[in-house]
């Protein structure tokens, strides 16, 4: 059974909601200069903001002049905790201002006292892929270790600004994106660092990723040191590799690919680099800016809790392809290929509930923490009815079986679950596509894929199905 003080609700990230990118004195950031793009489509990084091209993080849904409305439509649903994020580039415009942005602290001042006022828990991100983009061009991004203390800084003020109005904090959003650093998005948007111009661009996602450990793990401790009832968790795309076959090959290398998750949630839950890590860097006579320093500050700052995201799994096959092989579209080894049992969305995404379960007990007997999913959901092609709904059942279904794993995986394997959030709960701009078709949310947005379009918003079938299910603690799933 779940605990009665159970985190329901939903989820978003500030540059895929808000829009405003240039209001009340933002600065822009790493997203800023992504154009829109397709499943066929990748986003471009442009240098700036350039004339004629489309930036949909630019408009978003508007959410910066109308989240009083979208956080009243959650309270009918009757979330009981609410994720966004921070935009680091509203606060600290540059990344290395002598000050922050007054307007900027503000604003989420008045995000967070309305959740609060609907009876609704904040849970921050501090990084959602909104690094300011004047650290990204002129230092280097994540790739430069003055990263660290620029960053302290900026999660620093938040603790002291917001400490008596959100209890929960993550430091960076999916920060294992980055493991496949041939894809330019994952790296600009978890570090703002372009690999593929590096000189060696695997050791440099491993440096980046070490500097922002450290990061993570300076905030844990200010945090504490700020507040001692914080807490701060981490955040990982969680994606099982199941073995093709019963080949031993198959086995040892689905081991091996879930490092791509279990490397970045191994630093910031056990505070130390694993035997594996350790090998890796010597086998690639890599001599690693790590300092003794370092290694203090990562044992000292662990994390309080896993956060997570959950949307599919993946299936290797040792004879699919060459080790060094890569699809520029699908950004995977060519040795995952399709699971016979598991099926897809039009977006190619593996449909896998079970999935779910399997992570959580993965999770579970590798850290003992407690978990947070803080994402979970199905982006679907959908448009209003001519009375003013989307019947989404497909998204309900998702859903329904995902809830169910869930809590199978709490009752029967014991699992400490502090809470499920339901990704894009309003549509939000993709982040990998820049697209708005892809709709995840309970809520209909009214703009397109260009910007047009009333903004209005409309409740889908699922809006009920998810109040039900909130006011039954995950009881009433029919």
């Amino acid at each position: 059974m779940l605990r009665d003080d159970f985190l329901w609700g939903g989820a978003v990230a500030a540059h895929q909601v808000e829009g405003a990118y240039d209001e009340d004195g933002k600065g822009l950031s790493v997203v800023d200069v992504l154009t829109a793009g397709s499943h066929s489509v990748p986003r471009r990084i442009t240098d700036g903001v350039q004339p004629g091209e489309v930036y949909p993080n630019h408009w978003a849904i508007d959410a910066y002049h109308r989240f009083e409305e979208d956080i009243e439509l959650f309270a009918q649903m009757g979330f009981k905790a609410l994720r966004t994020s921070i935009d680091w580039s509203r606060i600290y415009p540059q990344g290395d201002d002598d000050q922050p942005n007054e307007a900027g602290l503000a604003f989420y001042d008045r995000v967070f006292d309305c959740m609060r006022a609907h009876g609704i828990e904040p849970v921050v991100t501090l990084v959602h892929f909104e690094i300011p983009l004047h650290l990204a061009k002129e230092y280097g991004g994540w790739g430069n270790r003055q990263l660290i203390d620029r960053f302290e800084r900026y999660a620093t003020t938040c603790f002291e600004r917001y400490h008596q109005k959100v209890t929960y904090w993550m430091t960076f959003n999916e920060i294992n994106n980055q493991y496949n650093f041939r894809n330019e998005l994952y790296g600009w948007t978890n570090s703002g660092v372009r690999f593929s111009q590096a000189a060696d661009p695997e050791r440099l996602m491993y440096q980046a990723a070490h500097y922002e450990f450290v990061a993570s793990a300076r905030a844990v401790m200010a945090a504490h040191r700020i507040d001692p009832a914080l807490k701060v968790g981490c955040m990982v795309a969680a994606n099982p590799v199941y073995p093709f076959s019963c080949h031993p090959d198959d086995a040892l290398l689905a081991m091996d690919a879930q490092h791509d998750t279990l490397f970045f949630s191994d630093l910031q839950c056990r505070g130390y680099y694993p035997g594996y890590a350790r090998k890796l860097f010597e086998r690639r006579g890599w001599d690693m800016d790590i300092t003794a320093r370092d290694l203090d500050e990562l044992a000292a700052g662990t994390v309080d809790y896993l956060g997570y995201s959950y949307y599919l799994s993946n299936t290797i096959d040792h004879a699919a392809g060459p080790a060094d092989g890569y699809d520029p579209i699908a950004c995977s080894d060519p040795r995952m290929v399709d699971n016979p049992f598991v099926p897809s969305t039009d977006w190619g995404w593996r449909i896998d509930p079970k999935g779910l379960r399997y992570m959580m007990k993965l999770f579970d007997e590798r850290y003992a923490l407690p978990q947070f999913i803080v994402e979970n959901g199905i982006g679907l092609v959908e448009e209003l009815n001519a009375a003013g709904t989307v019947e989404d059942d497909a998204r309900i279904a998702y859903l329904r079986a995902h809830i169910e794993q869930m809590e199978r995986a709490v009752d029967e394997d014991g699992v400490d679950l502090m809470g499920y959030l339901v990704w894009g709960c309003i549509d939000p701009v993709s982040y990998s596509t820049g697209e708005m078709k892809k709709r995840y949310g309970f809520i209909y947005v009214d703009v397109n894929d260009d910007g047009s379009g009333t903004g209005d918003r409309f409740k889908k079938k699922s809006f009920d199905w998810y109040r039900k299910v909130i006011q039954s603690n995950g009881k009433d799933l029919a």
